[in-house]
């Protein structure tokens, strides 16, 4: 007999326990496995070395903080049964499952605008009928569909134990200090009120700086101007990698990205398909990496280019700003590449690419976070908070960015 009972050294919070056979077997599967072999943070290393966590340990630590959380509802003498106890673990551990290689930077490339959480329903649904039945009640709370609603809030939500791991296994393995929240007395602070998940007034601090936190990682981390840059280029060669195969040029690829290199895969046609789901669930990083380490030897000079020096991390040079670019700047730009022997209308994209980043770190409209005063009111964290920033935190702040080749010539 296996002892399915284990006990997970983690980094960040210690030790994680799996607490079922089931949730044990959940990670055995292959499906979960995979997780292993995609990163947390796409291209992140390239600014932050340690950036090398993965999605399994993500999904890892999330499973643990929503334990945390519903130990703490329990306490306050709010009844979750086993079963449910089970079920939120189960949800929250496979909430990324469906994230394809490279996490959100290759999201709507691979496939067409499909976001990774329908994919994650599907293979959910699909472990179900290899379970038997046992993840019913996790995909309910995962839709929202169970009618305790707190724990799909504790899911998918402006305060879920999804973005309170993120935040603190990004700050830790990027050393952006900034990102810190402190999850420990988040959870200790939450409660239920109408079946709706309230912050005690007493962590309203705690929330604040969740909430500042959040701003901050995302300007320094998520949308750190040099991952902007290196996406820039990840996505510029699987464009480049498709055309040439619609034009008929012989291009590698293992099997699995291959598919989805060849094909334009609609939600559609990847629900009716069986072929596409396995082909995904063999997908990750690795097959990236293989093929721009093998594209650098094409015979196409923008393909094999751009492939080297993502590689050699010679990346290109970006400028962010608050306002749009001056067309008179751009049209400089332009120009000076139309000057040169190799490039023209049709290859410029490639050499030049424009952007919009946009950063919201609260918008209460989505669903708020409550706070439950000592009167027992329960009010939104923008009208309780004395912070003024915190109402600021509310805006959604757009900002432009142009990528553009400081070396033109690709060639080596």
């Amino acid at each position: 007999m296996v002892n399915k009972r284990k006990i997970i050294n983690d980094p960040v919070y210690g030790f994680i326990n799996i607490t079922t056979e089931l949730i044990y077997d959940l990670i055995e599967h292959p499906y979960y496995q995979r997780l292993r072999r995609i990163k947390q943070l796409g291209m992140a290393e390239f600014v932050y070395p340690g950036a090398l966590h993965t999605r399994f340990h993500h999904a890892l630590g999330a499973m643990h903080l929503m334990n945390e959380a519903l130990q703490t509802l329990s306490s306050k003498g709010h009844y979750i049964s086993e079963e449910e106890l089970e079920a939120a673990q189960i949800a929250i551990l496979l909430h990324d499952i469906g994230h394809g290689p490279f996490s959100h930077v290759l999201e709507h490339l691979i496939l067409n605008h499909v976001p990774h959480e329908q994919i994650s329903f599907l293979l959910m649904n699909e472990l179900n009928k290899q379970f038997e039945g046992k993840l019913s009640l996790a995909i309910k709370m995962f839709t929202g569909e169970y009618e305790r609603a707190f724990f799909h809030q504790l899911i998918s939500s402006q305060l879920d134990v999804d973005r309170m791991d993120y935040l603190n296994r990004d700050s830790f393995f990027t050393g952006v200090r900034e990102g810190f929240i402190g999850a420990d007395r988040i959870l200790k602070m939450l409660d239920v009120v109408d079946n709706q998940l309230v912050v005690e007034q007493k962590g309203i601090y705690s929330i604040e700086n969740f909430l500042t936190a959040r701003r901050l990682m995302y300007w320094q981390v998520y949308l750190h101007k040099t991952s902007i840059c290196a996406e820039t280029m990840l996505t510029q060669i699987i464009r480049r990698a498709r055309e040439l195969i619609k034009a008929g040029e012989d291009v590698f690829a293992t099997e699995s990205f291959g598919l989805f290199l060849k094909n334009d895969v609609t939600f559609e046609e990847f629900i009716s398909d069986e072929a596409y789901l396995k082909a995904f669930t063999e997908m990750d990083d690795h097959d990236i990496w293989a093929c721009v380490k093998v594209w650098t030897k094409h015979p196409d000079y923008l393909l094999s280019g751009i492939c080297q020096k993502l590689l050699e991390r010679k990346l290109y040079k970006i400028i962010i700003s608050d306002q749009p670019f001056e067309e008179a700047f751009l049209e400089k730009i332009k120009n000076d590449f139309l000057a040169q022997d190799d490039i023209n209308e049709n290859n410029l994209p490639y050499f030049m690419v424009q952007g919009v980043i946009t950063n919201e770190a609260y918008l209460s409209e989505k669903q708020a976070i409550n706070i439950l005063t000592k009167n027992k009111l329960v009010i939104d964290i923008a009208d309780a908070s004395d912070l003024p920033t915190i109402k600021a935190l509310s805006n959604v702040v757009k900002k432009y960015y142009i990528c553009w080749a400081k070396d033109v010539y690709l060639r080596e």
